[in-house]
């Protein structure tokens, strides 16, 4: 089949487009950077092109052809990113992918929306009808990207949405690595008692589930959460990370308030400037704010299992930091 992915060169994209160029699949790809991996997934035989989803004709001519499109594309979070950005790319991106889709008679549509719809869980593990609760300007423009969805749906369209959880593994160069450079000191500050959840996934696994789910009938017009088999415990999670580095973890617990206290003068030193500030309340609110999912309905609906546990993730993340020189 020809496919159509949007931020094709990604962390998740890269993954997914390699993998379905692995399966025999033609891929065009689209991101608004080259990113890390552009020129790999060229020489693997993907069509990429660098511009924006907010690029209505841009999309509407490379999704000709297609059978499939899989939407990861989205302004992520910076702190200084304006607003406009958000909307422009997460949600009327959204509406120009899926008017495109309709238009060339793309068979079947997958979008990839974030657990953080669903904000703090406060009665864990949270299922997909959990509240909704976005707790960032992020989170909102995802959720209603998932509302542009539901507009298309009712006219005929097929589409299905995931709401990955805390995504990490090989390639990865910013979320986790955070985590992994503290923990190779053998030393972490953890901010609270560090007892509140956190969901992993592990890339290989998201991908799964984002290639069963665009196949199965049963997943049309609905949205899947998307974890590992199990959250953990933020304190738990650093030490088992310090383990796949052959590291023995000590903490400095902090409290929450005076570290949020902080963080907030330090954003509002840094927003006139062009610089993310080191330190900003989101950050220290991570520590707080539980993510735990049940995944029983992809399980239910297209056989999802994920594969990789969390030991040998870990190890296998840490073992790419390493080669890359960043941890």
């Amino acid at each position: 089949m020809k496919i159509f992915v949007t931020g094709a060169t990604g962390f998740t994209g890269s993954h997914l487009t390699r993998k379905l160029i692995e399966d025999g699949h033609q891929v065009v790809g689209l991101d608004n950077q080259e990113g890390r991996f552009f020129k790999e997934l060229q020489e693997k035989g993907a069509d990429l092109h660098v511009g924006s989803v907010a690029d209505k004709d841009l999309v509407h001519r490379l999704t000709e052809g297609c059978q499939r499109v899989y939407h990861l594309a989205a302004a992520f979070r910076r702190i200084n990113l304006p607003r406009q950005v958000y909307w422009d790319v997460n949600v009327e991106g959204t509406r120009y992918v899926l008017q495109a889709a309709v238009d060339h008679g793309v068979e079947r549509v997958l979008y990839c929306s974030t657990c953080g719809v669903h904000g703090n869980v406060e009665n864990p593990p949270a299922a997909e009808d959990a509240p909704i609760a976005p707790a960032d300007w992020y989170q909102e423009t995802k959720w209603e990207g998932e509302r542009v969805c539901h507009e298309f749906l009712e006219k005929g369209s097929w589409i299905t949405i995931v709401r990955p959880a805390a995504i990490y593994g090989p390639g990865d160069p910013e979320r986790f690595v955070m985590l992994y450079k503290r923990a190779s000191k053998g030393s972490f500050p953890m901010i609270g008692k560090g007892d509140t959840h956190y969901h992993p996934l592990y890339i290989s696994n998201l991908v799964d589930a984002m290639m069963g789910a665009i196949e199965t009938d049963a997943c049309l017009g609905k949205p899947y959460l998307i974890a590992d088999e199990s959250s953990i415990a933020i304190k738990e999670l650093v030490t088992e990370i310090g383990k796949s580095l052959g590291k023995d973890v000590k903490f400095q617990h902090w409290p929450y308030k005076l570290v949020y206290s902080v963080a907030w003068l330090t954003e509002l030193v840094f927003k006139p400037t062009p610089w993310d500030p080191p330190l900003f309340p989101r950050r220290v609110d991570w520590f707080i704010q539980n993510r735990s999912f049940d995944i029983s309905a992809a399980k239910n609906d297209f056989g999802y299992a994920p594969r990789v546990g969390l030991a040998e993730g870990l190890k296998a993340t840490g073992d790419w930091y390493k080669e890359e020189g960043l941890i």
